[in-house]
C-alpha cells in the first residue's frame, strides 16, 4: 500500500463521515448505509493488498522452522477477527450495542474452534516433553 493510497483511503472515510452526519437528522438509515459501505469500500481496498503481508509471514514461519500449516489458522483468525470488528462496529454505528456484543462473542469463539488443532498440539507436545 503506498502513501497515497492512504490518503485516497482518509479522503473516503471523511467525505462519508460528513455526509453520513450531515444526513443523520434528515434520514438516519440512510446515513448509516453510507458509513457501511464508506467501510465495506475500505475494508476491500485493504484486504486486496494484503499479499505482501501473507507472504512475507510465510517467509517468517519458514524461516524459523516452524510447521507451515500454522499459517492458515493465523491467517484465517485474523481474517474473522478483521471482518467481525468491521460488523461489530457497523452494528456499533446503526445503534445496535447488544448486536454489537454478540459479533464480538461470536468472534471469539470462532477463533478458539479454529485454534483448537493448533492447541492439541501444543498441548501434546508440552506432555511428550514433561513425561520423558
Amino acid at each position: 500500500m503506498s502513501g497515497t493510497d492512504i490518503f485516497s483511503i482518509l479522503g473516503i472515510a471523511v467525505t462519508a463521515a460528513v455526509s453520513a452526519v450531515a444526513l443523520k437528522k434528515y434520514s438516519p438509515e440512510t446515513s448509516v448505509v453510507i458509513a457501511i459501505a464508506a467501510g465495506l469500500i475500505i475494508l476491500v481496498w485493504v484486504m486486496s493488498e494484503i499479499t505482501p503481508i501473507i507472504n512475507e509471514i510465510n517467509n517468517c514461519i519458514g524461516s524459523a522452522g516452524i510447521d507451515s500449516g500454522y499459517l492458515p489458522v493465523l491467517l484465517k483468525s485474523v481474517g474473522i477477527c478483521f471482518v467481525c470488528q468491521f460488523a461489530s462496529d457497523s452494528c456499533k454505528d446503526a445503534g445496535q450495542t447488544a448486536l454489537a456484543s454478540r459479533v464480538e462473542l461470536a468472534s471469539g469463539i470462532t477463533i478458539v474452534l479454529l485454534a483448537l488443532p493448533l492447541i492439541e498440539n501444543i498441548l501434546s507436545t508440552a506432555i511428550g516433553l514433561i513425561s520423558d
